[in-house]
């Protein structure tokens, strides 16, 4: 998915044709302040999506509606929790080779 050059940033959102977005900065500016905002934000929300899960699944009297809603926003969630982990990943610094 990080197909922009060497020091960009994969951002949390897409442009209108869904499309990865890229930021290059030395990250202290104020589009990468609010992507970390925004990250934190949906970490925040697949947080709560993932408890939200637990008290569906555990009570066990779901109807088909509730698991269609609740695998859609799942899979909302984890598409935005695999674009944050991906970006991340991508400014870990690169460890010596041995």
């Amino acid at each position: 998915m990080t197909d922009a050059t060497d020091g960009a940033r994969l951002l949390p959102w897409t442009n209108p044709d869904g499309n990865p977005c890229f930021l290059v900065s030395d990250g202290t500016g104020y589009v990468a302040r609010l992507a970390d905002d925004v990250e934190d934000a949906l970490l925040g929300l697949a947080a709560e999506l993932i408890e939200e899960a637990r008290r569906v699944l555990g009570a066990r009297a779901w109807t088909p509606g509730e698991l269609h809603l609740l695998a859609i926003e799942l899979t909302e969630a984890l598409t935005a929790m695999y674009r944050v982990a991906e970006s991340r990943g991508a400014r870990l610094p690169v460890p010596p080779a041995p």
